[in-house]
Order: structure tokens, then C-alpha cells, then sequence
């Protein structure tokens, strides 16, 4: 059937197959069609495994924007995607109801609303397993944020913003409305935190986890409130999970604690009658990353230790009786974090995802043995387990390609799965990708990712440019639309993508070569890396450059404070007053944990904190913040700033007055580019400035 909410296949829209998708001078190297290249996220599998959904964003009209639509891949491969759904605000958040019914998020009109209803917020839509009109089946006058369905059941749970003591979406309503009325936006806040990466908190909060029923068209819904009692400042937002028989959902709350810090706990709240049940309260570690055994039984989670000024993190992954409450450790002594675990089809194994050696991996561990990793290279995220067994089905990025879905079969190792038809393949790129190995000082093997450009040899070597990655817990290991080197090397420049000590997927101890050192062994295992790959013929090493985002960020600023060999930094988002950042970022204690308390254990702020050695600075620099970023507020950026100015060293600074952590628009997102790559080409390829026009 084709309607406007169920296309007919056609392989690719016309919007999209109208933008350039080679790399061989045109996608890579004009900004504009960067931004407008296709970009798939999410999974949604069927009951019955013979449907794949994802969500594929590409430009608004406008070009200001990137907007969002349901498409269809076939799990066999044989037929080409197709569009699923069409509205100018997007959908998002795609799962299947056990009867086939898609239903989805999305900000689109109501068209049974009153004409006076307001501006559309996100709801729930349905959308029937035969096609037709997409309905909506709950909406909340401001919105709701997600939604979760029981696998068998098909009970329904959504999560949504509520004042504090609302007892319904009416009387939630004329609460903000008299605010607003009063021309109040004070809030009052008695526990930490106060905002959240790039929001501020309260004085609604994460709560609703309504539960209910998707009914026929033209019937009401019955929905109630499982967290009534949410409280700020994050309420019941965390992770959740339905059982698959709608008996259960398990969500991940937050325990306060001494020091204006807190933990998470996993809490089982009964469906039918709202009682909620402590299942797993560790007080030396966070509990998450909930999923349900088939048959409702019991719960696999994430335990993730606590950190204290001598150990990181570590992960591992809990099995818990819901009867008894028993948990069993499933991957005691395997020195990975395991993430996002699922189980398998029949309930006996847990597939799980972890970084490993510069791989994002699927893996797959049975009770009382080793887990084992069943693909080669990649990063693999939004797993899917078919529930007749048959395969699974997941998101895989590499470098060299954007996130495609792939099937994999159950227990083989060493998978490389080809894509399935899908709207977002890229069909070349501006060069190629290797792997590249260093050793560091203190004998420690570095592993590195390196993009060189089409051309370079040594008759013709690139210039190099150092990019570090953020975190600083995570590692380089697959495709990223933000951070993309791709960008850099149809400009000529061979790319490097260390994972230095810090990195996660090499082991416990690799962490702890860096953890509260991050002056330390972070720095020379980056030094280590830039001497490895500058020592290849098609590297030039007398031509470099040096940048970072977030904790890559902090590391570019002390590159600039250790040595002088790069001719040009570039940092984003970045730490330049340790002390400052963690005073004012909006998870104080968590870094806290690492540092210390400033006032009675300076040590490590007066060892690490890059302004203490600002004199030592000749290389150019060019600062880059978001006003709207919570998580490295602007003051370290202003402050960075200042203290380059007043010293004369050549810098610029980039500022974003209404963009976060990452800078996310499509306009700015170029912009971001133009002017990093107009600063690199004056410092490291001796050419003119040349500003970039719109600013």
C-alpha cells in the first residue's frame, strides 16, 4: 500500500539521492555536502524478524537543520530500504508493538487537535504493520522523551517532564502556565546537580513513566503513573526496562549521597499496582544498563565500581534473580567494560558490546565461561536479537564507512558482516585508513588510527595533524558525523587517531597508567604515536598540528604547554583550570573522585592543570567553546582565552553563544570547520588567513 506515511520501495528518496555520496572531490571536500549526507542511527527489529527500522536524518530544506524519518531495511538483504514515514518536524525512537504496530516519536501535528492547541510537542505515534496514516496514541501537552513496549504483552511505558506534586497532565499544565503568567523562571534548588550537560534542571523533572495500552483507532488509551513520588533534580529519568510479560519495569534511580554526590541503584516498580522494590543497591558502585531474560525472570545490568584518587572505574555485568534477588557476576575477571547487554534468544547467553584493542565488539558470554568476541574490526552499537535465535541485527561504523546495518549469526567469531541496503552508504572516500602501533616510553604498546589522504607518498608526504579524543574513558573506534577525518584529508592532511593511557578496550592497567596523571603517560603515549607515524614516508613532520574536544581539548592544551614541535593547536570545549572546571562542571564529584579536594589535596590540580604553565606557550592557538556547554563551562574557554591574549600569543577564539558541548547545527557545524581548517592552512600550510565569510 502507498500512502504518505508508507512509500513504496524506491531504495533512496529523491532528497537524498539528489546529494553527492563519493568522496572523490566532491563529498568530502565541499563542506555543504558533508552536512548533507545521510545519517542513520537506531534499530528497531519486528516480532517476527522480518523487519528492520532505522532512523535516517538528513538536511531540512533550509539547510539549518537536520530532520529525522523512519526507513525500512530488509534483515534478508534482498530488497532495497525504503521510507517509512514523511513530516516536516521528523520521527524518532522507532519500536515494535507484538503485533507488527511501529510506533515512534515525533513532534508532528495532531490532526484531531483544537485549533488553539499550541505549537505540536512530541508524542506517540502508531503506525499499523499494513501501512496507512500513522495515529496518535498519547501526547502530553509538553511532551513526552521516550517509550519502551513489553516484547510480549505490548504494554506500553513512556517517560515525560512533570512539575514536582502534578497529580495529571492538566494540572501540570496550569502550573508552568501560572510561571509563565507571573513572568517567573527562578528556580529553587535544595540538592545537587543544577544542570545537565546543556539543560538546566528543574523545575519540572523526569517522570511519567506512564503505563498503558496502545488501543484500536478511536478508543481512549488508560495510562497511569508509575513515579508519582519523582523528585528533583533528575526525578525517575534513568534507564529503563519492560518485562517482557508487562509485569515489571526495572529503572535505574539515584541514591544521594555525602559530598554532593550520588550513585545509581536498579528498582523493580510492579505495574499493577505502582510498588516499587529495591533489586540491586551497591553502595560501591553504579547499577544500569537493565534488559530482561525472555521470560521475565531475571534482569542483566551494568555494575560500574566506584572511583576513588588510587583505582578507575571498572565494568561487569550482574545476572539477578527478580524472585530472590541473587546476582550473579557473569564476567568476573575479564579485563573489558562490557556494555548494553541483552539476552539471547533462548535466555541462556548474554550478548554484551566493549571496547577492545580500537573495536567497538559484540561479544558473547555463557554463564561460568570466558566471553567471547564474535567480530573482527568495527563498532558495533543498537544491538537486536531476533527472538527465533536466528541472527542478530546492529549498527557497524568503522573509519572507513558510516553506521550501516549488518546481520550476524549468533555465536560464529571473527565476523565482518557486509551492510544491508541502506539510504546512507558512502561510496568512496578521500584517501585510506591504516592501522598504526607505537611504543611508549615506559614499553607500553599504542595503537593508533591513521587516515592519509589520497596522494601522499613520499615523493608528496601530507602534513600531519594529531587528533585527540575526548572522555577521557573511551577510545577511537568508529565513525563519527562530529569529529570526522575525512573533512581534514580531502584538504590533504594524513589524520592521527591515537588511543593513549586513558583509552578504554586495552585493559584495567592502561587506565591506570593515566588516571589522576593526565599530564602524564596521556602525554607521552600521544608523543610516542606523533614519533611513529611522522617516521612513515608519506607523513611530513616538519608541517603538523595538534588538536582536541573536551578531554581532548585539555590534552591540546598542555601539547602547547610541553613542546613547541607543533605549528598550530586547535581546542574545543577544552579544561585549562583544572581547579576552575571542576568547581563549576555539572558532575563536580565525579571528577573530584579522581583529583581531590582541591582546598586539602592540591597535588594533582597543581601538577596537571595546563594555565600553571601558560609562559611555556609559543604555538598558535585557536580556541573554540559553546556558551550552552555545562559539561567544560565557558569560564574555561574565557579564561583560556585571556591568558593567551595577555601573553601574545598568536590565537584566535571561536565562540558559539547558543551551542553546547559538541556544536550541533549544520550552519555552525560548518562554520566550525571552515575556520579550523583556514587556521591550520595559515600555520601549518604558510598560507594567508583567509576569515571565513559568515563570520
Amino acid at each position: 500500500m502507498t500512502t504518505p506515511e508508507h512509500d513504496a520501495p524506491v531504495g533512496m528518496t529523491d532528497e537524498i539521492a539528489a546529494q553527492p555520496l563519493d568522496g572523490g572531490g566532491t563529498a568530502f571536500s565541499r563542506l555543504a555536502d558533508v552536512m548533507a549526507l545521510p545519517r542513520l542511527s537506531g534499530l528497531a527489529l519486528s516480532p517476527d524478524g522480518t523487519r528492520l527500522v532505522t532512523s535516517v536524518a538528513t538536511l531540512s530544506p533550509d539547510r539549518t537543520s537536520w530532520r529525522t524519518a523512519l526507513w525500512e531495511v530488509d534483515p534478508a538483504g534482498a530488497q532495497d530500504a525504503r521510507r517509512l514515514t514523511r513530516s516536516a518536524p521528523g520521527e524518532s525512537s522507532p519500536v515494535f508493538a507484538p503485533d507488527g504496530t511501529l510506533l515512534f516519536t515525533s513532534a508532528r501535528p495532531d490532526p484531531d487537535a483544537a485549533k488553539d492547541a499550541g505549537d505540536p510537542k512530541p508524542a506517540l505515534w502508531a503506525l499499523d504493520a499494513a501501512g496507512g496514516e500513522a495515529r496518535r496514541v498519547l501526547g502530553r501537552r509538553h511532551g513526552i522523551s521516550g517509550v519502551t513496549v513489553a516484547a510480549d504483552s505490548g504494554d506500553v511505558v513512556v517517560v515525560a517532564t512533570a512539575t514536582p506534586g502534578a497529580a495529571d497532565d492538566e494540572a501540570d499544565h496550569a502550573r508552568r502556565k501560572a510561571r509563565k503568567d507571573a513572568g517567573v523562571t527562578a528556580i529553587l534548588h535544595e540538592s545537587y546537580p543544577v544542570r545537565f550537560w546543556d539543560h538546566d534542571l528543574g523545575p519540572a523533572v523526569a517522570r511519567a513513566l506512564f503505563v498503558g495500552q496502545v488501543t484500536a483507532e478511536g478508543t481512549q488509551p488508560q495510562w497511569r503513573d508509575l513515579t508519582p513520588a519523582a523528585a528533583p533534580p533528575n526525578g525517575a529519568g534513568g534507564d529503563v526496562a519492560l518485562s517482557p510479560d508487562g509485569r515489571w519495569l526495572a529503572r535505574a534511580e539515584e541514591v544521594p549521597e555525602a559530598g554532593a554526590s550520588w550513585r545509581n541503584r536498579l528498582v523493580l516498580t510492579d505495574t499493577a499496582t505502582g510498588e516499587t522494590r529495591v533489586l540491586v543497591d551497591d553502595e560501591h558502585a553504579d547499577i544500569g544498563s537493565p534488559a530482561w531474560s525472555p521470560d521475565s525472570t531475571r534482569v542483566v545490568c551494568n555494575r560500574e565500581s566506584e572511583t576513588t584518587q588510587a583505582e578507575p572505574p571498572d565494568h561487569t555485568l550482574l545476572v539477578v534473580d527478580v524472585a530472590s534477588g541473587a546476582a550473579t557476576d557473569l564476567t568476573a575477571g575479564f579485563d573489558r567494560w562490557p556494555s548494553a547487554p541483552q539476552f539471547d534468544a533462548a535466555g541462556e547467553a548474554v550478548y554484551f558490546l566493549a571496547d577492545d584493542d580500537g573495536r567497538h565488539a559484540v561479544f558473547r558470554v555463557v554463564p561460568g565461561e570466558a566471553p567471547v568476541r564474535l567480530t573482527r574490526d568495527g563498532a558495533y552499537s543498537d544491538l537486536q536479537v531476533a527472538r527465533d535465535g536466528s541472527a542478530l541485527y546492529a549498527l557497524r561504523s568503522a573509519f572507513d564507512h558510516p553506521p550501516a546495518p549488518v546481520r550476524l549469526d549468533p555465536v560464529a567469531t571473527d565476523q565482518q558482516p557486509d551492510p544491508l541496503p541502506n539510504p546512507g552508504t558512502v561510496a568512496a572516500l578521500p584517501g585510506t585508513l591504516r592501522e598504526l602501533r607505537a611504543t611508549a616510553a615506559d614499553g607500553v604498546e599504542v595503537q593508533s588510527w591513521l587516515v592519509l589522504p589520497e596522494g601522499a607518498s613520499a615523493e608528496a608526504p601530507a602534513p600531519l595533524l594529531l587528533w585527540i579524543h575526548g572522555g577521557p574513558l573511551m577510545s577511537w573506534n568508529g565513525w563519527s558525523w562530529r569529529w570526522l577525518p575525512w573533512v581534514m584529508a580531502a584538504q590533504g592532511y594524513a589524520v592521527l587517531l591515537p588511543n593513549p593511557a586513558l583509552s578504554q578496550g586495552f585493559g584495567q592497567d592502561f587506565v591506570r597508567r593515566g588516571w589522576g596523571s593526565w599530564g602524564g603517560a596521556p602525554y607521552t603515549d600521544l608523543m610516542a604515536a606523533t614519533d611513529a607515524a611522522v617516521e612513515l614516508p608519506e607523513v611530513d613532520g616538519t608541517r603538523t598540528a595538534a588538536m582536541g574536544g573536551s578531554f581532548g581539548g585539555y590534552m591540546a592544551n598542555w601539547v602547547a604547554t610541553r613542546t613547541d614541535r607543533f605549528d598550530a593547536i586547535v581546542t574545543h570545549a577544552s579544561l585549562w583550570h583544572l581547579d576552575g572546571f571542576i568547581g563549576a562542571t555539572d558532575a563536580a564529584f565525579y571528577w573530584e573522585k579522581e583529583f581531590g579536594d582541591p582546598l586539602t589535596e592540591p597535588a594533582r590540580y597543581e601538577q596537571n592543570s595546563p594555565h600553571r604553565y601558560a609562559d611555556a606557550i609559543t604555538t598558535p592557538v585557536l580556541v573554540i567553546h559553546g556558551d550552552k556547554d555545562y559539561r567544560v563551562p565557558i569560564g574555561e574557554g574565557l579564561r583560556l582565552w585571556y591568558d593567551l591574549q595577555k601573553r601574545g600569543v598568536p590565537s584566535k577564539f571561536l565562540y558559539f553563544p547558543d551551542e553546547n558541548h559538541w556544536v550541533l547545527t549544520p550552519g555552525n557545524h560548518t562554520v566550525w570547520y571552515e575556520t579550523v581548517l583556514a587556521f591550520l592552512a595559515e600555520h601549518v600550510l604558510g598560507e594567508d588567513w583567509s576569515r571565513p565569510e559568515l563570520l
